[in-house]
């Protein structure tokens, strides 16, 4: 049985659109990403997931330890839900109703984490209440041209050690923060795959980016957390995604590193020459319409990821193989016409399988997955959205 029937003999009774996790596929590349981290933990990225069960299921396996979250409220739920008691936040949070919720909650406390680059973080931390654990969050990106452009992700002011320990000095002086950890993520490595398809010259200019990259990083890195360290004893150096296990397990500095859309392996993580994976995560949506020969139409399907709007962003057809957007519709609200040989034995009541550019944001289009094991639905779980969490 090939892939397509196997996934539409196992979901017979559904009706489309709904959204499915291969387990075996899960699985299997759950132990690809502990073996690429050469043997250093893996904090498992939540935004990537939103499925608090798969979640569990992901930390209770060998290599896997925390949670990275992406918003505080989020954090606190899990830690709630008692689904991990080592929850960093990624992103800095100005939540002052969520800080103050952390703040009078023991457990909460003991569990979280918060990300912080600025006074102005320190400060909104309420100092009434139990003492509050933070991470540093350095500058990975690039810097070209003697710093003036740097490429990667803007996120931090702090990019070298002397503005580091300057503000690790900041933090220590207030007595109701714990300077636990320092994280930099490494977007233009992790986040930039070096094979994309039909492009060569892009693919050795960003293989060439990325190696000069690697090299700056692990000096500066090094520099950064030996002048932290000076500071506060650091329980752990996070760094890395997906896309830079390998690379980034190897710095003597990083102490763990973060992993999440490698799990679901969305398309987006198809470009990379280092790693392949299976794709693990799909939704269905049913033909409704043949208009003539060599065209289907689907009902709905515009789940658009996030990021600079190109092409990438849109789902991909992925079952049958041979079917393509037709350039003037793309992936729409209401209907995504399709075309291409693939449309071939395709009528009206069948399903077109795709995948979602990005991992967990898949998971804000519906309220459940199903987990598919073999040819059936093993069980049915809520994401986020289904439990009736946004943490937007």
């Amino acid at each position: 049985m090939d892939l397509k029937a196997r996934y539409d003999f196992a979901t017979a009774e559904l009706d489309p659109p709904f959204a499915i996790v291969d387990l075996a596929a899960f699985r299997a590349n759950a132990a690809a990403l502990v073996r690429r981290a050469g043997g250093k933990p893996i904090r498992v990225a939540s935004k990537s997931v939103r499925v608090r069960a798969l979640l569990e299921e992901v930390l209770a396996l060998d290599g896997f330890a925390g949670i990275m979250a992406f918003t505080l409220p989020e954090a606190l739920w899990l830690a709630g839900h008692r689904t991990s008691d080592d929850i960093l936040v990624a992103y800095p949070t100005v939540d002052r109703a969520a800080l103050r919720r952390l703040v009078r909650d023991e457990h909460a406390a003991r569990t979280v984490t918060l990300m912080v680059d600025c006074a102005e973080h320190l400060d909104l931390i309420p100092a009434d209440g139990h003492p509050v654990r933070v991470c540093l969050d350095m500058d990975a990106a690039y810097p070209v041209l003697g710093g003036r452009v740097k490429v990667g992700a803007r996120r931090s002011p702090l990019a070298t050690p002397e503005q580091a320990a300057a503000f690790a000095e900041e933090v220590v002086k207030r007595p109701h923060l714990r300077l636990v950890g320092l994280m930099g993520y490494e977007s233009q490595i992790a986040g930039v795959g070096d094979a994309p398809a039909g492009r060569p010259a892009m693919g050795l200019a960003v293989k060439a980016m990325r190696a000069r990259s690697r090299v700056e990083l692990a000096r500066r890195r090094g520099e950064v957390v030996r002048a932290v360290r000076e500071v506060a004893d650091l329980e752990f150096v996070n760094g890395g995604g997906t896309g830079s296990l390998e690379w980034t397990s190897a710095e003597r500095a990083v102490t763990e590193v973060a992993a999440g859309s490698g799990l679901f392996q969305p398309h987006l993580f198809d470009n990379y020459s280092m790693f392949k994976a299976t794709p693990a995560a799909l939704f269905a949506l049913p033909v409704v319409r043949v208009p003539g020969p060599g065209t289907v139409t689907c009902l709905g399907g515009g789940y658009l990821a996030s990021g600079p709007a190109d092409a990438l962003r849109l789902p991909q057809p992925y079952l049958p193989a041979g079917l393509g957007y037709t350039g003037t519709e793309g992936a729409g609200e209401v209907q995504t016409p399709l075309v291409g040989p693939g449309t071939a034995g395709l009528g009206v009541g069948d399903r077109v399988w795709f995948r979602h550019t990005k991992a967990g944001e898949l998971c804000e289009r519906f309220d459940a997955v199903h987990l598919v094991l073999g040819e059936g639905v093993e069980s049915t779980v809520p994401t986020y959205r289904g439990e009736g969490k946004t943490f937007l």
